[in-house]
């Protein structure tokens, strides 16, 4: 497997000298700057390359492998008659990666709002910090402080009563943070932040949207997208939807084993594939990650190793753990994903799967430290401590 970074860019904490003492091979990174919906030229991505490259030593060598992400503008999602533009802009940035030699893009068709947290830090029994979703806090902002219309009809006589003594416990400053952290934007997230107002009038465009029409969007983009794809040896892997569930209204399409077998069988394309993140799916407890990564193991081009702990009383609500103490069994998921490598042509260029560290907690000298929610140093660099440990034991065992 290739052990990969993300890095956001020049302004991260985390440098690019940082990454290369992790022993990472390859940067999973994108060009945050460019507003969605615009092509990358291939002078920023060559820029942003040498970047990542330009100190390489035959003995320490970075190489930018895969992009997280290129946007899907909202007008491709809602299915707007405009949005043949934004079809040909991400294409034409897909093909100008291809020109630099990167070839694999993460993408997701979450609507409106990307991965969403309630807590960027949530206080861990050991002194560290997690990121969590608390389901009653998140209750509480839908009906209580964005006052979505209808809102009620989404929850239970019990989870609306739970909902309002969670926010009647809340003090005006909680209110505040509890809202940024929802619809303010998340480092890596390709989408702008959001004021509650215009978040209002984003959710309002998707009032008509059921699962069907935008699972019919999202085919009708990839039917354009992955022709050109399979010419340049480019391979997409889609991100779940996280939280994996419908949410705010809004459908998620990408949740569970069932949409991957619904999205192969419309577009069986070599070049459709996935990202397995197994704390996104894994924070279902209908997902079986071990059988996921067996079952899609050859449309996995890229996966996200983390893990989540669930609340036993409120399975909807989770933290994100310890990459080997969580309800995922990460070394199963290492095992299967190491034997779908080795049923690979090894003759194959792209036989290797991607993976990278995800989400790891804030601790140590981290805690005192401005960075990305869930993108530490020393919580990532503990993670893929953990992931090669596993990984070479059971390649020592096979």
């Amino acid at each position: 497997m290739r052990e990969a970074w993300r890095w956001f860019g020049p302004n991260d904490p985390v440098s690019i000298a940082d990454i290369r003492q992790t022993g990472a091979t390859d940067i999973v990174s994108a060009l945050h700057t460019i507003p969605t919906g615009e092509v990358w030229p291939v002078e920023q991505i060559q820029a942003h390359k040498e970047l990542i490259e330009k100190d390489n030593t035959p003995q320490c060598s970075l190489v930018w492998s895969v992009v997280e992400s290129i946007a899907v503008h909202e007008d491709i999602k809602l299915g707007r008659e405009n949005n043949q533009r934004y079809v040909d802009a991400w294409i034409t940035s897909m093909e100008n990666l291809a020109k630099c030699g990167i070839k694999t893009i993460c993408y997701n068709f979450m609507p409106v709002i990307d991965w969403t947290r309630t807590d960027l830090k949530f206080q861990l029994p050991n002194g560290g910090y997690a990121l969590r979703f608390d389901q009653q806090k998140f209750a509480a902002f839908d009906l209580y402080i964005l006052k979505r219309e209808n809102a009620e009809a989404d929850y239970s006589d019990d989870e609306l009563r739970q909902a309002k003594l969670t926010l009647l416990a809340m003090s005006e400053d909680e209110k505040a943070l509890l809202t940024k952290n929802i619809i303010a934007g998340l480092p890596g997230k390709m989408t702008d932040g959001y004021t509650i107002d215009n978040f209002r009038n984003m959710l309002e465009n998707y009032k008509d949207i059921t699962k069907d029409i935008l699972r019919k969007n999202l085919f009708s983009f990839l039917a354009q997208v992955l022709p050109k794809a399979e010419q340049l040896g480019v391979k997409l892997a889609i991100h779940p939807d996280d939280p994996p569930r419908d949410m705010l209204g809004l459908p998620r399409i990408i949740c569970t084993s069932e949409d991957l077998d619904i999205l192969f069988s419309a577009l069986p394309s070599p070049a459709n594939g996935i990202t397995l993140c197994a704390g996104t799916y894994g924070s279902r407890p209908d997902n079986n990650l071990p059988l996921m990564a067996k079952v899609y193991g050859s449309r996995i081009h890229f996966a996200h190793l983390r893990g989540v702990c669930r609340d036993k009383n409120e399975q909807r609500s989770f933290y994100e753990a310890e990459h080997l103490s969580s309800d995922v069994d990460m070394v199963g998921v290492i095992s299967a994903l190491l034997a779908e490598e080795k049923s690979r042509d090894v003759g194959e260029t792209s036989h290797e799967i991607f993976i990278r560290p995800d989400h790891g907690h804030q601790i140590l000298d981290d805690i005192n430290k401005q960075g990305n929610p869930g993108y530490s140093c020393i919580g990532r660099l503990k993670g893929l401590a953990e992931i090669r440990g596993v990984i070479k034991a059971l390649k020592s065992v096979a």
